[in-house]
């Protein structure tokens, strides 16, 4: 985690818009996931962080509880569902962002390899929310959020296989939202640009000029940088907050105007 991160989750005096609150956040053990589990906790709710055996083995700092959970095992999903909601008291809080990226055109990668990103990606948030549902429709402060990304509403080279996951997130999340919205939950998705996560730094380290791949992804983001992951748990920690009450069905762009801008190229 970053010190921008660190600061970002740090308590607020006086500011706990989640208190009493109880969330469950998947791939919560490093990226996005962490610093999103700990902005919600030091916003006043109780945390279930859930992540592959070895992660959460490594350290999930408290008060996070850490429930080792595959996503693409259903038999797993329902265990650490229930484990986590008897040790919170319930649950009011989803945060679906366990995923995995993909790199490649639509011919590049086996169908085993489409299977199993899709088995991670959306699968897997169908699992987990499927689970958490009983518990999530005792709450009188539900909610649902996604992690989805650019990647779903914006056509990106290379990306054919993790664009196709992401789009099915964004349009699952609006069919959710529908169907719910009479139970009292609410749906929505955060859409990240190119963040500054362990699996961009991975994609970066594997470039044949890492510092050259860095400034292109930089450079296509309106902003000029990459998305830093305490913006992204920001957003997340707005749409999960029963002041956002009157939020459903939305995909929220933290992207430095990617999706929405269209500036004129500098003149030099």
């Amino acid at each position: 985690m970053t010190e921008q991160d660190a600061a970002a989750a740090a308590p607020v005096a006086g500011y706990a818009p989640l208190a009493g609150l109880r969330a469950v956040v998947t791939g919560g053990a490093s990226g996005i996931g962490l610093t999103t589990a700990l902005l919600l906790s030091a916003q006043g709710a109780r945390v279930a962080v859930f992540d592959l055996a070895a992660s959460v083995e490594a350290g999930v700092p408290e008060p996070l509880l850490g429930v080792p959970v595959d996503v693409s095992n259903d038999e797993a999903v329902r265990a650490g569902v229930a484990q986590a909601a008897a040790e919170l008291g319930g649950i009011d809080i989803l945060v679906n962002n366990a995923g995995i990226g993909a790199q490649g055109t639509v011919e590049d990668n086996p169908i085993e390899e489409w299977q199993r990103v899709f088995d991670v990606n959306v699968f897997g948030m169908v699992r987990v929310t499927r689970a958490a549902l009983p518990y999530l429709r005792q709450s009188a402060s539900a909610a649902v959020v996604n992690t989805c990304s650019i990647a779903a509403t914006a056509g990106l080279p290379a990306r054919a296989l993790y664009s196709a996951t992401k789009g099915a997130v964004l349009s699952l999340t609006q069919a959710m939202a529908a169907d719910h919205i009479g139970e009292r939950i609410r749906f929505n998705c955060v859409n990240p640009g190119t963040a500054d996560t362990p699996w961009v730094g991975r994609l970066l380290d594997s470039a044949p000029d890492p510092a050259a791949e860095r400034r292109a992804l930089e450079a296509r983001q309106p902003h000029g940088r990459l998305v830093d992951a305490s913006e992204v748990a920001a957003a997340i920690a707005y749409l999960a907050a029963p002041t956002s009450g009157s939020t459903n069905g939305v995909a929220l762009a933290v992207d430095g105007g990617m999706q929405a801008l269209r500036l004129r190229p500098a003149q030099s």
